[in-house]
């Protein structure tokens, strides 16, 4: 067996061909020269030794670059709690396995938010964490930044409009929906069914009940608010709702809002809503 030639390439290297990114690879898997090791001396065994150890190196890294960050997130003012160790063994058997720095930050808030205040985070959640990808966690974090509370409820509810139920009203209008138009934002319905596989929302749209025409609604984003009254009865909002793992991982995503969708949204609810916000 040939020692392989496995060249070092530069961070922005998405104009480097293929074949270059696939001999790459040949260093995580121990057919790469380095040092003192060369493969083609090598035994099988040796190899499969070498890889091993480049594992738990990078792991190792990992793990303490998760817990450098979760220091950062630590309040030095605020009495902590032991970890379960359970709970404990199994967010290092998977905060190991994680390489990108963003997705090693949302690990790290974890761990420093289980130290303060445990039992905010499941293991299931950890696992569908685990599997998150980076662009999956951006989709995430778009649709979080469109999503809101209303009223006083705790959790995140993803609009995607409203309609009339009801009433005479309805037998005079062409359309008794509207929609909010959240593909036109960004976040087509490729993505809600992106989300939908990765666990974090319901794939059903649900309704909430008739709006009161006589109370104010209160929309919660997370960096504005919104103020609603109905103008007639008969009106309800339309929306995708967050699976628990999902509620779970809205607190550590730091969505921004999207101005744009802000807007467009207000001009549409103005029909049937007297707006403010």
């Amino acid at each position: 067996m040939a020692d392989m030639d496995v060249i070092d390439l530069p961070d922005d290297n998405t104009q480097v061909s293929a074949r270059k990114k696939a001999l790459l690879l040949g260093r995580v898997i121990g057919l790469a020269s380095e040092d003192e090791y060369r493969p083609s001396s090598a035994s099988i065994a040796e190899r499969a030794e070498h890889r091993l150890r480049k594992q738990l190196s990078l792991h190792q890294s990992n793990l303490e670059s998760i817990f450098a960050l979760a220091l950062n997130y630590t309040p030095s003012d605020v009495t902590g709690v032991e970890l379960d160790p359970d709970w404990r063994y199994q967010f290092f058997q998977m905060a190991e396995q994680i390489h990108n720095r963003k997705m090693q930050d949302l690990w790290a808030r974890i761990l420093a938010s289980e130290i303060v205040n445990p039992g905010n985070f499941s293991l299931r959640t950890l696992a569908v964490l685990k599997q998150l990808t980076l662009r999956e966690a951006q989709i995430f974090e778009k649709a979080l930044g469109m999503s809101v509370k209303i009223n006083t409820e705790p959790r995140f509810k993803l609009l995607s409009g409203y309609r009339l139920n009801g009433g005479l009203t309805q037998y005079f209008r062409k359309h008794n929906q509207a929609n909010f138009g959240l593909s036109q934002f960004g976040l087509p319905y490729s993505n809600i069914l992106t989300l939908v596989d990765a666990g974090i929302l319901h794939k059903s749209e649900f309704e909430t009940g008739l709006l009161n025409r006589n109370e104010e609604i209160q929309l919660t984003l997370c960096h504005a608010n919104i103020s609603l009254k109905p103008k007639g009865q008969h009106l309800l909002f339309t929306y995708y709702r967050f699976t628990t793992v999902g509620d779970e991982l809205c607190q550590l995503i730091q969505a921004k809002n999207d101005l744009d969708f802000i807007n467009a949204m207000k001009v549409i609810l103005a029909k049937d809503f007297k707006v403010n916000g």
